[in-house]
């Protein structure tokens, strides 16, 4: 899957500008006697990116058609790629045994709501002051200030101040005891490229933007505070 993965990356990327280059580097993936182009006849052009193994299909030991996930434009498409495989003194050994086929991704699957938690409101009230100073301090790296939310025994890494904390959206807070699963919905500060970039520009790559993401905490109360042991992401979306 990795040597069809690698053989779509040069295959799926072609312009009459780069055919000598890419000939060239489909070589390392084709047949003696096979067409250098694997099919393409020079003009045109096609891009492709995220290319990542999706699936395999075996028809013996040494034969399989792996199946390629790849973006080109605003679609997602598939490539098989028909491999054969010789395993000998030589070690293992892929070549690329015929041509491949651009085929049209799945449509993304229909996901049905999941009913909303019983919440504990009180509880959120409580916790949201804790956790806007956690996720602040967890954005800047102040380990210090960050030791001052997180459960006694617990150390948690930070993002070193790679993002900025701008603001707690939401705290959803199931009913429980005195350790609880939540999730946070906060939005980050991205930093532009240029921090000597004009306030007025036109140009929103050199403008700091704002990044909503969500993500799951497991919280204890101890004493009369909530504190975070544990951080990850948040995973479906409830409600």
């Amino acid at each position: 899957m990795a040597f069809a993965a690698q053989f779509a990356g040069v295959y799926l990327n072609f312009s009459p500008e780069d055919a000598a280059s890419r000939s060239g580097k489909l070589a390392a993936f084709l047949p003696e006697g096979m067409d250098q182009q694997a099919g393409w006849d020079g003009y045109g052009k096609y891009s492709a990116v995220a290319v990542q193994p999706y699936d395999i299909e075996t028809t013996d030991a040494q034969n399989a058609v792996v199946t390629v996930a790849f973006q080109s434009g605003p679609r997602r498409f598939l490539l098989s790629v028909p491999v054969y495989y010789s395993g000998d003194e030589a070690g293992k050994r892929f070549v690329v045994s015929g041509r491949p086929a651009i085929l049209p991704a799945p449509a993304p699957a229909d996901l049905p709501q999941l009913a909303k938690p019983e919440t504990d409101d009180a509880a959120a009230a409580e916790l949201k002051p804790q956790l806007e100073g956690f996720f602040k301090d967890y954005a800047s790296g102040d380990a210090a200030g960050l030791q001052r939310y997180v459960a006694a025994g617990k150390s948690l890494p930070s993002f070193g101040g790679s993002f900025t904390f701008a603001e707690l959206k939401e705290v959803v807070v199931p009913v429980g005891g005195a350790t609880r699963e939540i999730q946070a919905v906060v939005e980050w500060l991205v930093p532009t490229a240029s921090a000597s970039a004009a306030p007025n520009t036109t140009d929103p790559g050199a403008v700091g933007g704002r990044l909503e993401q969500a993500y799951r905490l497991t919280v204890e109360k101890q004493g009369d505070k909530w504190y975070v042991a544990d951080i990850r992401g948040a995973g479906r979306r409830v409600g």
